[in-house]
């Protein structure tokens, strides 16, 4: 079992869970988000920096998230199949969020110009 005595004055609490932060890559599923965490490592003999992905399958109970949100997932026990992680916390929204509906963006009805601009 997990520790959950009180810390000892001078300790710090310990956290058993790992926690990653990540970018929403599909809503796709009920209650799941692929989540894509990327992360920057030095090459071990080009001594260059190298970007890697890793994508996790995370638990959205209410279906809150979006494609495109900055998230923080942390580690649980298994939930199905693939997931392992569930959400915390959204840390950003996606750019684009409550934009008006498509219905509100077209011209108000007038009368229209007749085509080929002769009268």
């Amino acid at each position: 079992m997990a520790d959950t005595t009180e810390p000892k004055a001078g300790e710090q609490p310990k956290n058993l869970r790992q926690e990653k932060v990540g970018r929403v890559l599909s809503t796709s599923m009920n209650k799941t988000v692929t989540v894509e965490v990327m992360r920057r490592v030095s090459h071990p003999l080009y001594r260059r920096e190298v970007r890697l992905k890793k994508k996790f399958y995370a638990h959205d109970e209410t279906n809150q998230c979006r494609v495109g949100d900055i998230v923080r997932i942390v580690e649980s026990r298994p939930l199905s199949r693939l997931k392992r992680w569930r959400l915390a916390e959204i840390i950003r929204r996606a750019r684009g969020v409550g934009l008006p509906e498509p219905s509100a963006l077209e011209p108000a009805a007038g009368p229209r110009p007749e085509a080929g601009g002769q009268s």
